[in-house]
């Protein structure tokens, strides 16, 4: 990154570099979230390379935090997909915790060219205005942009990885049947049966297309997934001939349940599902 530099999508945008550096290097949390600080995980970047990167894509470049084991070249790449609340604190943090355990980790900025998640005080107009205006096919070539940049900074592109969490669950699984080269992914909590944005298609509707093994991670309280869907979705995985992907259903157990930020936060599930996230990517060739 040159840190003089104020990308060309920003000054369309109309943002000085306060305001650019505020939404993108992945510290503090959206106005419509109110944290729990209690519980919320802090995890050390000592030995880590970390902090704001800028990803050439389609003309732009475009803001991500990126985590990875300093010194260390062809680390597997792992992509992170944020909530619907962007790239923060939360996020950066997953992002490290894989770097320390040996992951070139990169979460982009998926709705910089809409706006600011961090600014928007409610969820249903952040919904409406931000992430439903965001189209899968700009997510899709975001994320590709990610994994040839982190290639040329040494990464091992061909190991790859993703995971994602809520509306970046969702990314995860369509990712999956967008990009033939991706070796797994963990998807926590993403929507199934629903596309977010107009003119997109559901997970269920690309599952036959999704030939890595996915682990899914879901909660059985989870008001806006039905459990029905999670089921449809790994019926219909099985039925295309993906018969190594896998989805647990924790019971009694909400939307969100990870984000250890936010008062769904399960402990017991989060950390089960994180072990099985690390497991299933090395397991799977993604690390």
């Amino acid at each position: 990154m040159i840190d003089h530099e104020l990308p060309s999508l920003v000054r369309a945008r109309g943002l000085t570099r306060r305001d650019f550096v505020r939404t993108a290097v992945g510290s503090g949390f959206a106005a419509a979230v109110r944290p729990v600080p209690a519980q919320t995980v802090r995890t050390t970047s000592d030995g880590l390379q970390v902090g704001q990167v800028l990803v050439p894509v389609e003309g732009l470049r475009i803001p991500a935090y990126r985590a990875a084991p300093a010194g260390k070249a062809g680390a597997p790449v792992v992509l992170v997909a944020s909530e619907i609340f962007g790239v923060h604190e939360y996020i950066a943090d997953v992002c490290r915790r894989l770097a320390l355990q040996g992951w070139f980790a990169i979460a982009p900025e998926l709705f910089v060219r809409q706006g600011d998640a961090a600014a928007y005080g409610e969820v249903a107009r952040l919904v409406a205005e931000l992430t439903a205006r965001t189209p899968d096919a700009q997510v899709a070539a975001d994320l590709d942009a990610c994994v040839t940049w982190a290639g040329a900074e040494g990464a091992d592109s061909s190991r790859l990885g993703i995971t994602g969490f809520g509306w970046g669950g969702r990314a995860a699984w369509m990712y999956a049947a967008h990009q033939p080269g991706l070796k797994a992914g963990v998807a926590w909590y993403g929507p199934v049966a629903r596309a977010l944005h107009a003119g997109d298609r559901t997970a269920l509707d690309v599952a036959s297309r999704i030939k890595a093994p996915m682990l899914g991670l879901y909660g059985a309280a989870d008001g806006g997934i039905p459990n029905d869907t999670v089921s449809r979705m790994r019926e219909s995985l099985v039925a295309a001939g993906n018969v190594r992907s896998e989805i647990v259903l924790y019971p009694d157990t909400p939307h969100a349940f990870h984000a250890d930020y936010r008062p769904t936060y399960r402990k017991a599930q989060a950390e089960d599902g994180w072990k099985r996230c690390l497991a299933w990517l090395r397991a799977n060739g993604a690390g």
